[in-house]
């Protein structure tokens, strides 16, 4: 492999909603680089970035995938993203990997909901961004959306910071440079004018050189390096380029050379991009107010970010992290920092040191800082971990990031007894691939429950359960996901006593109880005094409320949004033992909510509906149905429509098959876990019916 320095590396992450063309994209770069002898098809499963069993059965990337290339001099690291919304979590893990971001939109069908959920994400991480409008040969060919339109409502759906560098000609089969050139014309005007419209939104940036142009009426592309770069990071600038990745007609892909070109010439290196955020902290108590920056600098401590895990069949664990700061070398010894209670920080050797293509891997002696690579076989290492070489650098994590709520969910239970461990550990190591994919044990109804961002995600777990681990499981609906607060102030007490003939037990305590803000959680306070309960025995309260929230009042659900203080009690020198402030302090809890107005919540689901206009009267009576709020439309290029609704989960259990069956399989949503908030009476006495009987048996 080429050598490289930091300034030579440009990485890039390739998003967009699925159907865009992201892997074929990905699949054309690497042909024109000289890394493939030619490009895979998705349809024959021969790409390098769906390279999984899972992606080629299904058509499409379920995954990100790790790519590089070298080309004119420089090393490009590309990630292909899956477009699907049931796998976002693994797009939004790429993001801290590089600096640019390139929002692929399918030239045929528009603008579509991922592309503004990524458009959005990517601005708050402040990274690089620019958008890459494929499949233009379609547009020209009977396409349903014309490419002057779709700029025009990018710039109207993103801002005029969206602009073109290049240009489709002779419908859609050359691209002409318009931010080098002036001469010419395009199949969407004039060259001149485009290139005035980013010369000026260029300059912008740089008061020297918005002088220097006023005055000459024109600049030198080698000024503009710079403040181009600036633009990129401020987000004044969103750079557009279009392709055709997929060879139309036994003919040539369209625009991948003039891509490659605006790559390694235009986007920003290491040095160059918004750094990347780092906080300090302990496990949950996170310094998010000062954020540290690594420096690019090769002779500097290693700080490293783990941004991908995949279980290999061949290497065992392996982990993909992008190098932030130092060097980092076989033989290196590294400590993993992570927010998981109760790990030591052990320290591990680099054995192997690998640059990843799909998956294929090549090892290599070092990796600078900016680069993308992975290790193998450290049990220990995680997705978010911190990797860094000295003690500096202990406690410190990448700001959090915002993962989507998985919210479909599904129980499972074997198929066969004794598969129970079997289970448990193949659920353990897909959660270690999968941000977006929790197991939980529901203790009041005894479910093994896994979480997912829709039906395709937990249908593609479930098929690695059965073909890469090879165990079987049963499935059923679970429970929603209810939770339970209070609604007022109260009082409660409880006198534990106990006397069995030797040493007794007796704690009595007073507590109140109060409601707080939705979304706050749980606090708790000793507001005791005059030595009314020793000290140590108020953790032994703490922890019998903390039983008594999980249990639940109403319906079994956890409690949340209160505040519990303890104000007053009695001890005795020799029976006042823990477990008798664990009991009393639990009974106290559960007497001042039954006092408290104890209600149940429901969660409740911000959902994005896309839909032909023609139908979009019936999804919204469908919707209200449905006791959904609705917010608001928005008007979509192709006769399109997006819809915006709040709605109860426990109502959008059929609503897949049921938003098909109205649209004629042309209709798709997303949903995401907005709030919880009281579910109405008849709800509740439903739910808390339901749990009568068990609560009872037990």
């Amino acid at each position: 492999m080429t050598a490289y320095t930091t300034q030579d590396i440009r990485n890039l992450a390739l998003v967009g909603h699925a159907g865009a063309g992201k892997t074929t994209l990905c699949e054309a770069l690497l042909h024109r680089a000289g890394v493939l002898g030619s490009p895979g098809k998705v349809t024959d499963g021969t790409t390098a970035g769906d390279y999984t069993d899972e992606e080629k059965e299904h058509g499409h990337s379920l995954f990100s995938a790790v790519l590089n290339a070298d080309y004119q001099g420089k090393h490009i690291n590309l990630i292909d993203a899956p477009g699907a919304p049931d796998f976002l979590g693994q797009t939004l893990a790429a993001m801290p990997a590089v600096e640019t971001v390139a929002v692929v939109v399918n030239a045929n069908a528009g603008i579509e909901p991922m592309t503004r959920r990524l458009m959005k994400r990517a601005g708050e991480r402040k990274l690089c961004r620019t958008i890459v409008i494929n499949k233009i040969d379609q547009a020209f060919n009977g396409g349903a959306v014309d490419l002057g339109d779709l700029l025009t409502n990018l710039r109207q759906t993103f801002g005029n910071a969206v602009l073109p560098v290049n240009l489709p000609t002779n419908n859609g089969t050359g691209i002409v440079d318009c931010f080098k050139q002036t001469d010419g014309d395009s199949d969407l005007g004039p060259v001149a004018e485009w290139h005035q419209q980013i010369i000026d939104q260029v300059v912008e940036v740089d008061e020297a050189l918005m002088e220097l142009y006023l005055e000459q009426g024109e600049v030198k592309p080698e000024q503009l390096h710079e403040p181009f770069e600036k633009a990129l990071r401020e987000g004044h600038l969103i750079p557009v380029c279009f392709t055709a990745a997929e060879p139309h007609n036994g003919g040539d892909s369209v625009g991948i050379a003039e891509l490659l070109d605006f790559i390694v010439e235009l986007l920003p290196d290491p040095t160059e991009g918004n750094p990347r955020p780092f906080v300090k902290g302990e496990a949950g108590n996170l310094d998010l107010e000062h954020e540290i920056h690594a420096d690019a600098d090769p002779t500097h401590h290693v700080i490293a970010h783990v941004f991908n895990v995949r279980m290999d069949p061949y290497k065992g664990k392996l982990a993909c992290f992008r190098v932030h700061q130092g060097t980092v070398k076989k033989d290196t010894q590294l400590f993993i920092d992570d927010a998981r209670e109760g790990e030591s920080k052990k320290p591990f050797k680099v054995g192997h040191l690998f640059k990843l293509q799909g998956a294929h891997s090549e090892e290599i002696d070092h990796a600078v800082p900016g680069d993308i690579c992975a290790i193998a076989k450290v049990d220990d290492i995680h997705f978010d971990a911190v990797l860094h070489d000295s003690h500096d650098e202990d406690n410190l994590h990448l700001r959090p990031l915002r993962m989507p709520q998985p919210m479909a969910g599904v129980a499972i239970e074997p198929a066969k007894r004794g598969d129970e461990q079997k289970i448990a550990d193949a659920l353990t190591k897909l959660q270690e691939e999968d941000p977006t994919f929790h197991v939980t044990r529901d203790g009041t109804t005894h479910e093994t429950v896994i979480h997912g961002l829709g039906d395709l995600h937990l249908r593609v777990l479930l098929e690695k359960l059965q073909k890469r681990y090879h165990v079987e499981v049963e499935t059923h609906p679970p429970k929603v996901a209810y939770r339970e607060t209070i609604q007022a102030k109260a009082e409660g007490h409880h006198r534990h006593k106990k006397q069995t003939g030797g040493a007794g037990q007796f704690g009595e305590v007073y507590l109140r109880v109060e409601p707080l803000e939705r979304g706050a959680g749980f606090e708790f306070s000793d507001d005791t005094f005059g030595g009314s309960i020793p000290k140590p025995l108020i953790p032994a309260i703490e922890k019998g409320v903390r039983a008594a929230l999980l249990q639940g009042y109403v319906a079994g659900f956890p409690l949340q949004d209160l505040k519990v203080s303890v104000h007053d009690g009695k001890h005795h020198p020799v029976d006042s033992k823990e477990i008798a402030f664990v009991t009393a302090g639990k009974r106290a809890f559960l007497d001042a909510v039954s006092k408290a107005k104890p209600t149940l919540l429901e969660p409740m689901v911000e959902v994005e509906v896309n839909a032909p206009a023609s139908y979009m009267g019936d999804l919204t009576a469908d919707l209200s149905t449905r006791r959904g709020r609705v917010s608001g439309t928005d008007m979509l290029p192709g006769d399109m429509m997006s819809l915006h609704a709040t709605v109860p989960l426990a109502e959008l259990t059929t609503y897949n098959s049921q938003l098909r069956s109205m649209t004629g399989g042309t209709g798709s949503y997303t949903m995401e876990l907005s709030h919880y908030e009281p579910a109405p009476h008849t709800v509740q006495e439903k739910v808390a019916a339901e749990y009568q009987p068990a609560q009872e048996q037990d």
